[in-house]
């Protein structure tokens, strides 16, 4: 796997070899011209400066793409001014598709097929697809079938490719490239320089796309078909999070009309998570997706509580959607009276027996409340349609609608089938213990409703002092009154800190469509974190779910996450150790200090010397002190999900928001209090699993306190 780079200052470190550039071989595809290929005469001596030439070209094709479409004009194109509008936006979009970012290389990768297939041609792989002014393909779009090779082809398996080349770039300019002939029997198999380099990057600012290192086991689960949900389990540096994003962008390539109609969600757990991630998918041309928590989705009340654990926990176990749904349909009364319309001179009478039919056949079908609430003034309608049919008139469906609309049905619908709130219904069910007790018979014990009950009920939706658990049971409420809309597609990571009725929540949304579930139960840090993706998946209501487990890390060095998986046994037996493929020696440090906020500062200064971003994690109570020790350093920092600069390159971390986020260089303060924070020793030891495993270059951890006895051998 010879490397070529031909470029100044790179030392014996780089992962990028500076031999001079090799000769032209004429059985070497790299000095042969294919279609989209920018090589010219004089260029086969330079086979990098034949590339870079190439990458120039496709610049200017693509520049040349967005001025195509900048200069449409569509003034006798659009039937009216909302066809225009809708037309108008859609150009824009395609506008800021095209845009041609300076630090983001165009390919990535490059791969000369056999002559026994795609008459040896030669495709660039990339981010997006770029052709010339034929119309022929300078880059091709690293999710069409074409380019799947890249990710998946091998010695054993070289589907038809004949050479794979990976290239490398240094601040958006192309400045190296590795072969791999992957049928050539003389060349051994060696892991890709350029691919580790790329992979080790420093991480400066939100998280990047991975789409130049994704790995043959990520890749399938990326290609995965739109019609399966798949839950992918993974350990800390697997790629999990990437690879959800991407499959995402995948399945909006392969199916991009259908998920422009039913749309597409990513749900993350916090603010500072959906910023860190924002950049990944626009890099790679979607800008349509839209991201949000659980909170958002189920925000029909503000939340200005906090629930003891015991109370979330209830709240958010399952049998609390049987409790709702008992309550809702309790406003349901059989009829006492018949309904008398009258039409003119005549009197039509539907009696009792036959509105209980009507009534109770609406309950039989298990329809929702609003539904089944709507559909009963046109059932009483038509059995009035029906007499006067019998006496020989011939109504229409206008005279039903009237008749639906008549004074005596509304009455009478409001006794039978009253409309239900589902803020005041959920207020009254944690405010009433009667009301409760009913609701909740054989479903809750007495003591789990006295746990959920308020202690002191408030006297309106408004002054109500609202829990997060308590705006998913009014979401559930809600969809039993009214079908929530479903998307095509559903993103949801970081899910093992879910409740059950929680995913309900998000199984709401896309009970039509699929979804891709993302996690790590090693990595449950709630209450009420679940114990099985078996069971998440029930409650999601995608019980067929393929589950796919990703076992080998690429971001977190080989010493780091040996030394946080020796938790493993103690908080979560049986789940797979993550083996990572990165050795790094000297990246993990473990010091004893007897001064912890000075010493703390000094480790910070110390990662600061090196490259990328700095992460300083601690327990949520001894932020407050860190920040005034690094203020009084002179330190700047910033707080979770904020940007990093060149100038600002540390982070103080709560550990409770240390979920998800990734930093070059670690510095964690502390162990035992970050599992002492926490209400029970397994989520405290979950929380510092989560801690120790953020770092992709190095770790350093101070303590003053004795370490915790699991992380001895």
């Amino acid at each position: 796997m010879p490397a070529h780079a031909p470029v100044p200052d790179v030392s014996d470190s780089s992962p990028l070899c500076s031999e001079p550039p090799e000769p032209p071989d004429p059985a070497d595809p790299v000095g042969i011209a294919g279609p989209g290929d920018s090589a010219g005469p004089g260029d086969f001596g330079d086979p990098l400066g034949r590339e870079r030439a190439h990458l120039a070209a496709s610049r200017t094709a693509l520049r040349t793409m967005r001025e195509d479409v900048q200069s449409l004009d569509i003034t006798d194109v659009t039937a009216n001014w909302v066809n225009a509008r809708v037309l108008e936006a859609q150009i824009e979009e395609r506008i800021k598709a095209l845009a041609d970012l300076s630090h983001t290389p165009l390919f990535f990768g490059r791969l000369d097929y056999l002559p026994t297939t795609q008459e040896g041609r030669r495709f660039y792989i990339g981010r997006r697809h770029v052709h010339d002014a034929d119309g022929d393909p300078m880059v091709i779009d690293w999710r069409a079938p074409v380019s799947q090779p890249f990710y998946r082809a091998s010695r054993k398996d070289p589907m038809d490719v004949g050479l794979r080349r990976r290239f490398g770039y240094t601040g958006g300019e192309l400045t190296a490239y590795e072969d791999e002939h992957l049928t050539d029997p003389g060349e051994r198999e060696r892991t890709s320089k350029l691919l580790q380099a790329e992979i080790e990057r420093p991480r400066v600012g939100p998280m990047r796309d991975i789409v130049a290192t994704i790995q043959p086991e990520q890749d399938e689960i990326v290609r995965s078909g739109l019609s399966g949900t798949v839950c992918v389990q993974g350990g800390p540096g697997t790629g999990k999070t990437a690879v959800g994003l991407h499959r995402v962008a995948y399945l909006l390539y392969a199916h991009r009309e259908r998920l422009a109609r039913t749309g597409t969600l990513v749900i993350g757990p916090n603010r500072s998570f959906l910023h860190y991630i924002e950049q990944v998918l626009p890099a790679l041309g979607e800008l349509e997706v839209k991201q949000a928590t659980v909170d958002d989705l189920v925000a029909h009340v503000d939340v200005r509580g906090v629930d003891a654990a015991a109370a979330a926990v209830v709240k958010g176990d399952a049998r609390m959607a049987q409790v709702l749904r008992r309550a809702v349909r309790s406003h349901v009364t059989m009829p006492t009276e018949p309904v008398v319309v009258v039409r003119g001179s005549r009197r039509w009478r539907v009696p009792v027996y036959e509105l209980e039919e009507i009534v109770q056949e609406l309950l039989d079908r298990d329809i929702r409340y609003g539904a089944a609430r709507e559909a009963l003034p046109q059932r009483i309608a038509h059995a009035v349609l029906v007499r006067m049919e019998q006496s020989g008139e011939a109504p229409d469906d206008r005279v039903q609608d009237s008749v639906a609309r008549n004074a005596a049905v509304k009455a009478a619908v409001k006794t039978m089938w009253p409309p239900v709130d589902p803020s005041k219904l959920v207020l009254r069910l944690l405010s009433d213990a009667a009301f409760l007790a009913v609701h909740a018979e054989g479903v809750l014990t007495p003591d789990e409703q006295r746990t959920i009950l308020w202690e002191k009920p408030p006297r309106s939706i408004r002054s109500a002092k609202w829990s997060a658990a308590d705006a998913v049971l009014i979401d559930e409420a809600t969809d039993l009154v009214r079908r929530t809309q479903s998307l095509g597609h559903v993103v949801l990571d970081e899910a093992q800190d879910l409740s059950p009725m929680q995913y309900r929540a998000v199984g709401r949304r896309c009970t039509t469509g699929s979804a891709t579930v993302l996690g790590d139960l090693a990595q449950g840090t709630t209450p009420w974190a679940t114990g099985s993706w078996e069971e998440a998946l029930s409650h999601l209501g995608k019980p067929d779910a393929a589950v796919e487990e990703l076992t080998a890390g690429f971001r977190v060095p080989r010493e780091v996450i040996a030394y946080a998986s020796r938790l493993l046994p103690h908080m979560s037996p049986g789940l797979a150790e993550v083996h990572s493929v990165r050795e790094s020696p000297g990246s993990l440090s473990v010091r004893e200090t007897t001064d912890l906020d000075a010493d703390v500062v000094a480790a910070c200064v110390e990662s600061l010397g090196h490259e990328g971003s700095i992460g300083l994690i601690a327990s949520d109570a001894r932020i407050p002190a860190l920040a005034r020790a690094l203020t009084s350093a002179g330190l700047a920092y910033l707080s979770p999900g904020t940007e990093t600069t060149p100038d600002t390159r540390l982070t103080l971390v709560p550990a409770s928001l240390a979920k998800g986020l990734e930093y070059d260089y670690v510095v964690l303060d502390d162990p035992a209090s970050v599992v002492a924070a926490e209400p029970d020793e397994r989520t405290g030891l979950r929380r510092l699993y989560v801690s120790l495993t953020r770092a992709v270059s190095g770790l350093t951890i101070l303590h003053e306190s004795p370490l915790p006895p699991q992380l001895a051998r």
